[in-house]
């Protein structure tokens, strides 16, 4: 099946993303429940599901799922899934949100090493530490999601208190999501062809007199391919309208990130957030290699997409032999961040690269920019996101053909000054 994905032209690699929401609605197995020990139909049946650890196989297709519980210093209590498709394997932290700590296939990994070593538990987590920052504290993950109630820079901003009054708190560094455990975690395969495997979990940011937000995630992989997607939906379970934000926190390191590894993004305008990365933004697109003392540097981009607002990013390494990619649809996601961080491996040598509804600006600037989303009462949004990783010339450059398409004949603007005027935000990353 491998084959039958390389062989796929650019626009059907591209279309994809437009025909996500008809094509997983195929029959499926009914599903298993991980967290409550449910087992409702007996070909999905886990024998060991009344131990923390546990190991499954199916029969018709290659899929191996193993659910493994970590001991240890900061990582006690951390329940994996881990999934392989018999072409890659993917690494669930259900209890860090749902986030994916990392992406192998064969001897290409999409993640980083971050100095941050242990998959911590967010219960060792302040996130108000180092004046919001704490969210640090825990990050190493390939894909962390930031949100839902507020993401991007810490500082405060104002909020309207239960008796109506107007107050100001403090807004910790990509808000609460990636540390708060997923429920209601199940496993789904579809009992005919192309037997999609779908991971679920349910992720609820609430409080009273707060907001009551709740995440449904969905992992989908398709047997023997390095292909797979992201669907979540966001929905306001509140009465009033309640203000969002959702960054896709992708990083990759190393064998992906090297010096001479470049990004191929189609862009209308892309922006420094800073003074420091306007110096470079000439550079945008290009990695030095790992640098002691480098200071990160920070994009923002309005993607160009095609008619039904598909874009697409591409990660190609030094020697252009292997690459990842992501697609994923602007209507859903407008805005796009590239981090930059080449520095030393011993501080994390990483890129970022994350789609949005918004850039990493304090709430407040996001507010002020309008770019800032609400959801009305019961209101859900949809956001996918395809991700891919490929190793032959054909695929890569089948990938390098979507982006020149989407690119045309527009030249990207560079600003050479930060996007925002932050003199009235306390929002310095």
């Amino acid at each position: 099946m491998r084959k039958l994905f390389v062989a796929r032209s650019a626009l059907a690699l591209l279309c994809t993303v437009c025909s996500l929401a008809l094509s997983l609605e195929a029959q499926e197995v009914d599903p298993v429940l991980i967290d409550d020990v449910s087992v409702e139909h007996e070909k999905l049946l886990f024998p060991h599901l009344h131990r923390p650890d546990f190991e499954q196989t199916f029969d018709d297709v290659p899929y191996r799922i193993r659910k493994q519980t970590l001991h240890g210093g900061k990582q006690e209590g951390v329940e994996l899934l881990i999934v392989d498709n018999g072409a890659m394997t993917i690494t669930l932290v259900l209890t860090r949100g749902m986030n994916i700590l990392e992406v192998v296939a064969s001897d290409i990994r999409l993640g980083w090493n971050s100095p941050v070593k242990e998959v911590v538990h967010p219960q060792f987590i302040n996130l108000e530490s180092r004046g919001g920052l704490g969210w640090l504290e825990g990050f190493n993950e390939w894909m962390v999601r930031c949100g839902l109630e507020f993401a991007g820079h810490p500082g405060m901003d104002k909020f309207t208190t239960n008796t109506g009054d107007t107050a100001e708190m403090m807004l910790t560094l990509h808000g609460k999501i990636g540390n708060i455990p997923a429920s209601k975690v199940e496993i789904v395969v579809e009992e005919h062809p192309p037997f999609r495997l779908k991971i679920r979990g349910q992720v609820a940011e609430r409080m009273f007199y707060g907001p009551k937000l709740r995440l449904d995630s969905e992992l989908v992989l398709w047997p023997d391919s390095t292909t797979f997607q992201i669907r979540d939906a966001v929905t306001n379970d509140g009465a009033f309208p309640q203000e969002f934000q959702l960054i896709y926190h992708g990083n990759y390191g190393a064998p992906l990130l090297g010096g001479g590894s470049r990004i191929h993004a189609a862009a209308k305008q892309i922006a420094p957030m800073n003074a420091h990365a306007a110096k470079s933004i000439d550079r945008w697109s290009t990695y030095a290699p790992p640098t002691k003392g480098f200071i990160e540097e920070v994009y923002l981009f309005e993607p160009l997409a095609d008619l039904n607002g598909h874009s697409l990013v591409l990660l190609t390494n030094p020697q252009g032999t292997v690459a990842t990619s992501v697609a994923w649809s602007t209507k859903e996601l407008p805005y796009l961040t590239l981090w930059k961080n080449t520095a030393d491996e011993r501080d994390g040598y990483v890129t970022g690269i994350e789609p949005a509804t918004g850039y990493p600006y304090n709430r407040s600037v996001e507010r002020r920019s309008g770019r800032l989303q609400k959801l009305l009462p019961q209101e859900t949004r949809t956001f996918t996101l395809q991700f891919g990783i490929h190793t032959d010339a054909e695929s890569i450059a089948a990938q390098k053909k979507i982006v020149t398409r989407l690119q045309g004949q527009t030249k990207p603007r560079l600003l050479t000054y930060p996007l925002e005027d932050l003199s009235e935000s306390n929002s310095d990353k």
